[in-house]
This record gives C-alpha cells, sequence and structure tokens, in this order.
C-alpha cells in the first residue's frame, strides 16, 4: 500500500464547492474525491497505468427480500 503525503491545496472556491457536493453524492470524502479525479485524469491521459481495479463482489441472498411496509 502507498503512503499519503499532505500537499496544501489552493482552489477556486466555486471548484471545491462543487467537489464538495460530487463527493458527498458519491458516499466519498472531499479529499478521496479529488484523489479520484486526478487518478481517472491520469489514467485517462496515459500519464499512469492502472495496475490493480477494487472489485466489489455481490453475493445472491440466500432467502428473498421482504417488502417493506411504512
Amino acid at each position: 500500500m502507498s503512503k499519503k503525503k499532505p500537499y496544501p491545496l489552493r482552489i477556486n472556491e466555486d471548484i471545491l464547492a462543487a467537489v464538495q457536493r460530487w463527493a458527498e453524492d458519491d458516499l466519498r470524502s472531499t479529499n478521496a474525491q479529488i484523489e479520484f479525479l486526478l487518478r481517472e485524469a491520469l489514467v485517462k491521459s496515459r500519464r499512469v497505468k492502472l495496475v490493480q481495479k477494487v472489485v466489489t463482489e455481490v453475493e445472491a441472498l440466500d432467502t428473498p427480500p421482504r417488502d417493506i411496509e411504512d
């Protein structure tokens, strides 16, 4: 696992607010969202190679889900 290095970031307030809203929508922290965006941009521009992609496996339930009544 790689180490994380702190880095001060000066960013436009409007851009930061938009990134924070996006992070909330994706259930990430603002820092994780910025890392995600930077990583995606680096891969897309072929500046880095994606070595491992995290995959979440989903298993079927043994019993069917019950309907929830309010």
